[in-house]
């Protein structure tokens, strides 16, 4: 079943979800505004038993059982008034990368605290079961032209860790894996750049109240063995609504695997949660052209949403940039999957040299275990430009988690391109719009939907492939044709329609199929109101 919601409110008022970015080549940092966190110290410098799971998720239980305590900003006023550009003259001192001289496979760096990033978080090493902290030290990080007193740091800490792996060259460690601002994270496959980020957990996204945004407050990162081929990462999570312990494994690799274990303990009732959250950029692209002329044909980090239900469909949702926030909701149960892709590979389409929006990974949800009956909700924000983070999914469970109780889950999430996620018949390749007709325009729409797939190249050329289609009250279907596409190897669906009140949204569907035989996913658009 499926939900739309549209909603007329300033979104970067009201949701502090639309998170703000900057790019640098490929490397880049964000933050989430109006987030607190309460500080939790670490367990000490050894422990009596080896370091697991349990301890951090004891720690998250008994913290659920106290009232949430904010942590006031600790950044000295030089820090704080940091603009982005000089924010990022501040750069971890190479000798200072953690592991590099044990010659390990893999190295942490550190992020210093400034900016937007005005909260320290604390980070551990796990070596033989030992906590060892790891210490916050000016001398540690280069200010480059900044004016800045180092004596004015030594009380602060790290604002946040990433990971480096040789994963495109034994002779290089790349930037594989980066924790940084509120609960988010990001990681690539090979031969890839940032692009779309993951965050612990998303509490009342899109709702009136506003969002809140729980924060990782504790990081232990256990010390790996030589020729490691995994890293494991503890995280302990805290909020007002919330606290929570989190388990991470990651194997880089082209596609980058993160195990990711939780367990969360509610301080009292939210009005939504959100499990495995993504939030992504969708500004323009081949459905929605820019508004003004463009010598970049598209500006996104993801293309659609993608779901495999538990009865075995899968469904493709083209993303848009709206001008009224929009919430649509899949609802179902035991999901197979979820994830927000970037489809479109070829470079021609985006002609971004600089930001390479052709190189930014997909990721892919893929639960462990029963989640039972829930949703997964796309929440879409109006964005005038790409530096805002506008697209949200998640998961929401039907039975809200009690209070102080356990409430665990468990998935697998994959960075790098989305051939491994992909139905066995075929899938959307594009979708293009344009006006009905080549005269005078009637107020119709043309739909050219492009599928490919395995299920559609061992066909004849005249196969008799047909395409299913239809559309909600709004609007009316005025011609669907398809025809084989000589080029991929594929078909296209043509689809001409008409909305019936522009003031409203219409949800249009459409799918391939021979005889009783369904060829493809099921595309599934929202067409927002004008």
């Amino acid at each position: 079943m499926l939900m739309t919601l549209l909603l007329a409110m300033n979104p970067f008022r009201r949701i502090p979800g639309a998170v703000k970015r900057a790019h640098d080549r490929g490397r880049l940092v964000f933050f989430a505004a109006g987030a607190v966190l309460a500080l939790a110290g670490g367990f000490g410098q050894s422990s009596a038993h080896a370091f697991s799971f349990s301890d951090v998720a004891w720690r998250a239980q008994k913290m659920a059982a106290t009232p949430y305590k904010a942590q006031p900003s600790n950044l000295p006023k030089a820090l704080r008034d940091l603009s982005y550009q000089q924010y990022r003259e501040i750069r971890l001192k190479p000798q200072y990368t953690y592991w590099r001289g044990a010659k390990l496979p893999f190295e942490l760096g550190f992020f210093h605290e400034g900016s937007y990033y005005d909260h320290p978080v604390h980070i551990n090493e796990v070596d033989d079961g030992r906590v060892l902290p790891i210490r916050f030290n000016p001398d540690m990080f280069d200010y480059g032209p900044n004016k800045l007193d180092p004596k004015q740091m030594s009380k602060l800490g790290f604002a946040g860790f990433r990971v480096h792996y040789a994963l495109n060259t034994p002779k290089y460690k790349d930037e594989v894996l980066v924790f940084l601002g509120a609960s988010y994270f990001r990681a690539v496959g090979k031969g890839q750049v940032y692009g779309l980020s993951s965050r612990g957990l998303a509490i009342d996204t899109a709702l009136s109240s506003g969002e809140e945004f729980p924060r990782f407050v504790d990081f232990w990162i256990v010390r790996p063995a030589p020729g490691a081929k995994e890293l494991t990462i503890y995280a302990l999570l805290d909020s007002p609504s919330v606290t929570g312990a989190y388990r991470f494994i990651l194997r880089p690799g082209t596609h980058t695997e993160m195990d990711v274990k939780a367990r969360i303990f509610m301080r009292g009732n939210v009005s939504k949660l959100g499990i495995a959250p993504l939030t992504s950029m969708y500004l323009y692209g081949e459905n929605q052209p820019a508004a003004v002329p463009s010598i970049r044909p598209e500006v996104h980090d993801s293309d659609g949403l993608s779901i495999h239900s538990g009865t075995g469909e899968w469904i493709w949702r083209p993303l848009v940039n709206p001008k009224r926030l929009l919430v649509s909701s899949y609802a179902l149960t035991n999901p197979a999957g979820f994830g927000l892709m970037q489809r479109d590979r070829h470079f021609s389409s985006y002609e971004d040299l600089d930001n390479r929006y052709d190189l930014r990974p997909s990721a892919w949800v893929e639960p462990r275990g029963k989640w039972g009956a829930g949703r997964v909700e796309l929440v879409q924000i109006p964005t005038p430009d790409e530096t805002n983070d506008n697209i949200v999914a998640y998961w929401v469970p039907d039975r809200s988690p009690h209070p102080k109780q356990p409430y665990d889950f468990e998935y697998r999430l994959l960075w790098g391109k989305d051939d491994a996620e992909r139905p066995q018949t075929s899938w959307v390749m594009q979708t293009r719009r344009a006006q009905g007709t080549q005269g005078k325009p009637d107020g119709s729409i043309l739909f050219a939907l492009d599928f490919e797939g395995p299920a559609l190249k061992k066909l004849p050329a005249d196969a008799k492939v047909e395409g299913s289609v239809s559309a909600d009250g709004n609007g009316k279907i005025l011609e669907a044709s398809t025809q084989h596409n000589d080029v991929t190897g594929g078909w296209r669906l043509l689809l001409r329609m008409r909305r019936l009140d522009n003031e409203k949204p219409v949800e249009l569907r459409a799918y391939l199929h021979s005889a009783n035989t369904t060829l493809s996913e099921t595309w599934s658009y929202l067409l927002p109101p004008e």
